[in-house]
């Protein structure tokens, strides 16, 4: 029998679990073979999402392996662009969590050349914007590299260049993380105080309250005893004042007292008062947004937040007012976190449970959506596409409980009311061109789903998993627009990137 040799070899029809013959794709995590982005869009994609949990084909410790080498060639490649990159996507809260850029910019100042590493140095308060974030910073950058001039004086930087009441609120409301505190970065860095009240506010980062008084300290120096002479300072700001009084406190009223005075974070207040309700009441007056939603579930567990309670209509008033939350820069991923867990009525660690408010639970959906407020149609006829295999189900957004499947029905609700004209369809590469015509597709691995941007994101996510389930094949969308000749300008498919059914 003589060979075809055009079905060995055929650009025109290749199965996903093979290199077209002549291109230069290259097998992804799902076994399928596709065309590699590059290193700059890699950068964008880590920063963005991070690699916490991996994805269903590949682990967290593999992924952040690739990213780390992908993001030391761009800063080989050009570090200034990676600096102002890493910047812009911080900067602008694009990212549902910080740290991937401050693992980046630890990468910078490990493998930049002098010009990068200084603009990076000058620009480390734009990524390290909390306390929070620089002690993430330290830990990173302390598993690569030495504390040379350069980083120490970065660092100190950070702490001279802001006011006094504002170093206070770092000091107080982020104190330690990752084994770092802020006189372990005071003793790196020997930032000279630019004021008294500076002078102040290290002498308390360094030794507590009971330091401010004249000091002697004893140093080995070249093998030498030595003593070191330090005059008294000045008065502490009335913020850390406040929070040194507050840890002696044993009265509710007294502590009630220090918030609304003072204006004390969560932080501050020790953990033997986070089971009076007053307390809460008084910390939500001026909590923050993200503190707010973080701590919806503690609040309503002691029965602060419930059914026709003032703190109930305040909740409500903050999470509705679409400036707060613009100003707050929370990500809406954040959002979606927040209301999924108060939904259940329980976090997914600990045992910490309560009965969710209705309205609550209805205006952190809101609030989800408000978050989007920038978002500019393009006014063209769209097709969105849902993967919606089973790996779709598995693999979680940046470290956090939910799904891709639940982010993209999400993400579809958000494009589906910014774009007038659009179609909404589910994807998933049938075993043997089975399903699709029953669920109202009419083609094999295609649905249309009917979905309304004034539904639910719970009723869309239902409706989505009542699709079955295959494999991954991101053409599907394409063919399916090409077959039916559909006047479509631009495609949007959500999806985990694990492509690999079909041809």
């Amino acid at each position: 029998m003589a060979i075809n040799y055009a079905k060995i070899f055929n650009r025109r029809s290749t199965p996903q679990s093979q290199p077209i013959p002549g291109s230069n794709q290259v097998r992804n995590s799902g076994g399928g073979y596709s065309w590699q982005v590059d290193d700059w869009t890699r950068l964008d994609r880590f920063l963005i999402l991070g690699a916490e949990s991996g994805t269903y084909y590949i682990t967290e410790r593999d992924l952040v392996k690739q990213n780390h080498d992908a993001i030391v060639r761009c800063i080989k490649q050009d570090g200034i662009r990676a600096v102002n990159r890493i910047v812009e996507i911080s900067d602008a809260g694009r990212a549902p969590k910080n740290d991937p850029a401050t693992f980046a910019f630890a990468l910078v100042v490990t493998h930049g050349d002098a010009q990068a590493k200084a603009h990076a140095f000058t620009n480390l308060g734009k990524v390290c914007r909390i306390g929070t974030h620089l002690f993430h910073f330290a830990e990173y950058v302390n598993a690569m590299r030495g504390w040379g001039r350069g980083l120490r004086n970065a660092v100190a930087g950070w702490y001279v260049e802001r006011e006094a009441d504002d170093l206070a609120h770092q000091a107080v409301k982020y104190q330690q993380r990752d084994g770092w505190s802020h006189g372990d970065l005071l003793r790196l860095a020997h930032p000279k105080a630019p004021s008294p009240q500076h002078d102040a506010v290290f002498r308390w980062m360094l030794a507590g309250a009971d330091s401010l008084g004249e000091r002697e300290v004893k140093r080995k120096v070249r093998g030498e005893d030595r003593v070191a002479k330090y005059a008294a300072v000045g008065e502490l700001p009335k913020l850390i004042e406040a929070f040194e009084r507050v840890k002696r406190t044993a009265n509710v009223i007294e502590v009630v007292k220090l918030i609304d005075e003072f204006d004390l974070p969560r932080e501050a207040i020790p953990t033997q008062w986070f089971n009076e309700a007053k307390v809460w009441e008084a910390l939500l007056e001026r909590m923050p947004m993200t503190a707010l939603i973080r701590n919806l579930g503690k609040m309503t567990s002691i029965g602060l937040i419930k059914p026709f309670s003032d703190a109930k209509k305040l909740v409500l008033r903050k999470l509705k007012d679409e400036t707060a939350l613009k100003r707050s820069r929370i990500h809406p991923l954040a959002v979606l976190v927040a209301q999924k867990i108060y939904a259940q009525g329980h976090g997914d660690k600990g045992a910490l449970k309560w009965s969710p408010v209705a309205a609550i639970v209805d205006a952190l959906d809101e609030a989800f959506y408000a978050t989007f407020n920038n978002v500019e149609p393009c006014n063209k006829p769209v097709l969105l596409a849902l993967d919606v295999s089973g790996s779709m189900a598995c693999s979680m957004i940046a470290g956090s409980c939910i799904s891709a499947r639940e982010a993209s029905a999400a993400m579809a609700l958000i494009t589906a009311a910014t774009e007038s004209e659009h179609e909404i369809i589910a994807f998933s590469a049938p075993d043997r061109g089975g399903y699709g015509g029953m669920h109202g597709g009419g083609e094999p691995g295609i649905t249309r789903v009917n979905i309304s941007p004034r539904m639910r994101l719970a009723e869309v996510i239902k409706r989505i998993e009542g699709i079955p389930m295959g494999g991954t094949d991101c053409a599907l969308p394409m063919l399916w627009a090409a077959r039916n000749k559909m006047n479509v300008s631009g495609f949007v498919t959500y999806t985990d990137s694990e492509t690999w059914a079909g041809n």
